[in-house]
């Protein structure tokens, strides 16, 4: 079983968080802020933890905020690094780096007076945690002048720095409140997106995708419109960022999303055998389904090529769930052997019920049907 999230802010960080301050500033009050943390912490889940101890901040920390941030930027430790995949590396640091959630909250409620004080903490905080969830309030209240930060940020030299100017304008951004005016009008952020999305870090191209993607749930068009701009002499890293920030539109069979990616044409390829097994199956087990595609013709096509699967909910109807097989290209003769192994397992994402789920090919967003499996509990 996975460890409690809350375990994340364990009682041993107070502690550590102390003693940081401590470091930073000899005046700071250990004892009366461990004390104010401490009565009923155990019983406190994750988010509470942390706000629980960004009041004790609040409580113990200079009166002054900008002297405050200045004390708890002081405080940090050295910033994470990146790894050789220009993914994030934390090195040899014996804690989570949710060590700065209750530094993240603090900065999020009290220094939206403070703007430039309050950037300059963040800019230090996304670089050992992250400042995407801090970020939030002041996009909201000084949209303009927060944003003017944030393109300097897309400049910036550090990986983490430069993610944070799209991961914090997410009008999307799970776990956190949503940004009306950029899920209203997306160029707000279209050109800090457009300024990363050749970044050498996968963690700053990956969080672009992840924006485009969010936008195309909002405006199909604008994401289209974006992804076939950006796929002018692309290269295969910005080619794959557009994939992936398309994928939403792609499972819903979008035609201009099919278009951009160069599928959205009709194939002529012969399904020459498909297999779902076992074709009756228990709750908990995994499914096997495999099928060859065959190109007839004398040319060749190139195929975008998913499963989907009709799963039955509660009330007994079907709701279909989209698998992504491959992207293609079939010489003409040849056949090829797609296939997926499916987990039926009950998730927190995904309950399973019982009866009869169809399953179908989209081979460039249109259906063909390949057969049912039944499942029993």
């Amino acid at each position: 079983m996975a460890e409690p999230l809350k375990h994340l802010l364990n009682d041993g960080v107070p502690p550590r968080i102390a003693a940081m301050l401590k470091r930073a500033w000899r005046g700071f009050g250990t004892a009366a802020f461990l004390r104010q943390i401490e009565p009923g912490y155990e019983g406190l889940e994750l988010m509470q933890r942390g706000q629980r101890i960004a009041e004790a901040l609040h409580a113990h920390l200079p009166t002054d905020v900008p002297r405050a941030l200045a004390v708890l930027t002081e405080s940090l430790d050295p910033p994470m690094g990146l790894d050789a995949k220009g993914e994030p590396d934390a090195g040899d640091r014996s804690y989570s780096a949710f060590l700065y959630l209750p530094h993240s909250m603090y900065i999020a409620a009290h220094g939206l007076p403070h703007l430039d004080d309050a950037m300059r903490a963040q800019h230090a905080l996304t670089q050992r945690f992250t400042a995407e969830f801090s970020l939030r309030p002041y996009l909201l209240h000084h949209r303009e002048a927060t944003l003017k930060h944030l393109h300097a940020w897309a400049q910036d030299n550090n990986a983490h720095v430069r993610r944070a100017a799209s991961e914090g304008t997410r009008p999307r951004l799970p776990w956190a409140p949503r940004l009306p005016a950029f899920q209203k009008d997306p160029t707000f952020a279209l050109p800090l997106l457009d300024a990363l999305k050749d970044d050498p870090s996968s963690y700053v191209r990956r969080s672009v995708a992840n924006h485009l993607g969010d936008i195309a749930k909002d405006h199909p068009g604008v994401a289209t419109d974006t992804a076939r701009n950006w796929l002018r002499g692309a290269s295969a890293e910005r080619e794959a960022l557009v994939r992936h920030g398309l994928r939403f539109l792609v499972k819903q069979c979008h035609a201009g999303a099919l278009e951009t990616l160069g599928v959205g044409h009709a194939v002529q390829l012969d399904v020459a055998a498909a297999r779902i097994t076992p074709a009756h199956v228990l709750i908990g087990g995994k499914l096997r389904i495999e099928v060859e595609l065959h190109n007839p013709t004398q040319r060749p096509q190139r195929v975008l090529a998913d499963l989907q699967v009709h799963y039955v909910k509660a009330s007994g109807e079907a709701s279909p769930k989209v698998f992504k097989l491959s992207t293609l290209e079939l010489a003409p003769g040849e056949t090829v052997t797609l296939g997926k192994t499916l987990s039926l397992a009950q998730m927190t994402t995904r309950t399973h019920y019982p009866g009869r789920h169809a399953v179908a090919l989209l081979l460039n967003g249109r259906s063909q049907p390949l057969g049912h499996f039944d499942l029993t509990a």
